[in-house]
């Protein structure tokens, strides 16, 4: 009798799909089996690209003429320690009774490769039927909808070619470029850095450009001067009114334009704010209301979390790394608390919102979600979500926003607290875009003392809408008020409200308030991860950067391990306690050297115009081979340009400037 096979990522995965296909399984070593199926499992990756002295022994030692590598067919191998699974896998693709095969490896590029390799590694017929399972959560149902609605397995081909390229890419450009750099300088960063052996320089395509990213943060940081300013305030009275303005240097006034100004909101000295208030004190006593402007706003729910998103949420108000929150949400999708994490879509797809009901039918059996349900019922604007801003089928790729499944809350019991957190973030995003708005009134001021103007600029909330959602929170949602602007109570914007233009207010009296610039802020862990995903704001040039939207450096699934891998060779420092990260001091002579001899991997514009380009291949827009081609040429053309390189004194003179910066 023939079966089916079913070939997982890992071994929980496999348990859940055997769970699904409602068959009694007998374990055997490295599988399951039942009369109709038979479900196995990879574990993790099980083949991989070899090393070049694979291809010829010569090639093991590092040496200046065997470089560029640029195999013409590209050889792989099973990886030793997970042997014995693969060939459990292998015998099993190709049993004779199995004549249909259900590729169920995480449903996006990465997984699509794991299963490719295995199945080019185990040499299996043609003849058989492959079909793609495409899942985005592992809840019993989702699991048999895929299965119900799987697609033959080479509609998924262009995501293959895609996953095939990326790693031929990162391969060609570390093998390469590794090689030839530690060539070239690795003697000299040993003896620089007084060491017993050469240094290694690993460099990567996206790895290299994230170090590039975060030295460039730091020394913008050190090149910054502070600058102190002085801002004049204006103390006015209406009867039991108070109000405060801050002066500005607008049209009309004495000193618009003057260069004794910083900006036109404050001075350069405090004499000249004195001289000011000096003026004013001497000549006026009361202000003018000369503009009034009362209207109300509304501010919507933010979008859904995605990876990036959820990961910088997590490094702020958890003080964890993105490893960890990916290693957290991987551990909740796995237990069917949320849907597929590696994703960089914000929105619902349209099929996932007209069933969203589901989602929170089942979150409404947890109590203290329940209230936030009933609301959301009264609201109605479930019904309708498909319509909203929140879905959008058109910035979805892979998977929509990661979001509670309202299932496996018996697996959350068991889990820390730090994983609990992260899922109430999820809900809460979640649950708040089913709410309205949040509506604040406000009410802006323009006050006349004698030519000189006062602005105040007031905000009351007078509808919670969302925010009820977060209510409960230490650090609240709406806590993003423009520096002028001062919230206050509703009676207080009542007070403020019956203010008409043309009234005169008392002068109780001027401060002068100091301040200083503020230098660029570093980057801890979740904002460098949304850097990376957003690399498009760091590229001038206005088409490219049109070109690279939507593709960042690196992918959801791969930016958190690009920076564990950055912290554990001593490129980067990590503050555990803060998230902020930092340049080593290892890092950023590596950097100087990637600088001196391939500078366009320290850029964005390169990373991501690559990424978008893998992009294209996975939507069938360009070939595989025009793209490999374009590939070889950049790193055999850098890879030459490095051998005629002599840079030694200049690189030398900039490591001492480097080192200055580490005593």
């Amino acid at each position: 009798m023939a079966k089916k096979l079913f070939i997982a990522e890992k071994p929980s995965v496999a348990q859940e799909f055997a769970k699904a296909l409602k068959e009694t399984h007998e374990r055997r070593n490295g599988y399951l089996e039942g009369a109709k199926t038979v479900v196995t499992w990879c574990v993790g990756h099980l083949v991989t690209m070899s090393y070049p002295e694979i291809y010829d022994p010569n090639l093991k030692r590092w040496r200046e003429d065997t470089l560029p590598f640029l195999p013409k067919e590209f050889l792989y191998e099973i990886i030793p320690n997970v042997k014995a699974q693969f060939d459990i896998v292998s015998s099993l693709l190709n049993r004779e009774d199995v004549d249909c095969i259900y590729v169920c490896t995480d449903s996006g590029r990465e997984g699509e490769y794991i299963y490719r390799l295995v199945d080019m590694m185990a040499k299996v017929p043609e003849t058989k039927e492959r079909k793609r399972v495409w899942i985005d959560s592992q809840t019993e149902e989702e699991i048999r909808r895929g299965i119900r609605e799987a697609k033959p397995l080479n509609a998924y081909d262009n995501l293959s070619a895609s996953a095939y390229l990326r790693a031929k890419e990162d391969y060609l450009m570390g093998i390469n470029f590794s090689r030839i750099l530690t060539i070239k300088y690795g003697n000299m960063l040993k003896s620089h850095l007084k060491l017993d052996k050469n240094v290694a320089v690993s460099v990567g395509r996206v790895m290299t450009c994230v170090l590039g990213m975060v030295v460039r943060r730091e020394r913008e940081i050190r090149k910054f001067k502070k600058t102190a300013f002085y801002r004049v305030l204006g103390n006015f009275e209406a009867g039991n009114c108070k109000i405060q303005g801050e002066w500005r240097a607008v049209e009309g006034s004495e000193y618009f334009n003057s260069p004794k100004l910083y900006k036109e909101n404050g001075f350069n000295k405090k004499e000249d704010a004195e001289e000011l208030i000096n003026k004013l004190q001497q000549a006026y006593s009361q202000a003018v209301i000369e503009t009034i402007e009362k209207k109300k706003e509304k501010k919507n729910p933010p979008l859904l979390f995605n990876l990036a998103e959820l990961q910088n949420e997590c490094s702020k108000l958890f003080k964890i790394s993105p490893d960890e929150t990916l290693q957290i949400v991987q551990t909740l999708y796995e237990n069917k608390l949320v849907t597929y994490p590696r994703t960089d879509a914000r929105v619902l797809s349209t099929a996932v919102a007209k069933e969203i009901t589901k989602n929170l039918h089942g979150l409404a059996t947890r109590n203290e979600y329940l209230d936030f349900l009933k609301d959301i019922k009264q609201h109605g604007i479930y019904a309708k979500i498909d319509k909203t801003r929140y879905t959008d089928d058109k910035q979805i790729t892979d998977h929509y926003a990661i979001i509670p499944t309202g299932q496996g809350f018996q697996n959350l019991e068991t889990m820390s607290e730090t994983a609990k957190g992260v899922y109430d973030r999820i809900v809460k995003r979640f649950l708040a875009v089913f709410y309205p708005s949040a509506e604040y009134r406000k009410v802006a001021l323009k006050l006349l003392v004698g030519k000189e103007a006062f602005f105040s600029n007031f905000k009351a909330l007078e509808n919670p809408g969302y925010l009820k959602v977060y209510a409960s929170d230490s650090k609240p949602q709406n806590a993003d008020n423009k520096q002028d602007e001062e919230e206050i109570s509703e009676a207080g914007i009542e007070v403020v409200s019956k203010l008409k233009k043309g009234s005169l207010l008392d002068i109780s009296g001027y401060d002068i308030k100091d301040g200083e610039t503020s230098p660029p802020k570093r980057y801890n862990s979740g904002s460098l991860i949304l850097a990376m995903e957003n690399a498009g704001q760091f590229i001038e040039d206005e088409e490219l950067r049109a070109l690279v939207k939507g593709r960042g450096i690196g992918t959801s699934a791969t930016r958190a391990e690009i920076l564990a891998k950055l912290v554990k060779i001593n490129y980067l420092n990590l503050n555990k306690k803060t998230q902020i990260i930092t340049p080593a001091r290892l890092g950023e002579l590596i950097y100087e050297v990637v600088k001196a001899a391939v500078k366009p991997l320290l850029n964005p514009e390169l990373t991501a115009s690559w990424e978008k380009g893998l992009g294209m291949v996975a939507d069938g827009v360009i070939g595989q081979n025009e793209y490999l081609e374009k590939l070889e040429n950049f790193v055999a053309k850098n890879t030459n340009l490095c051998k005629t390189l002599g840079n030694y004194t200049a690189l030398a003179r900039i490591f001492s400037l480097v080192d200055y910066c580490y005593k």
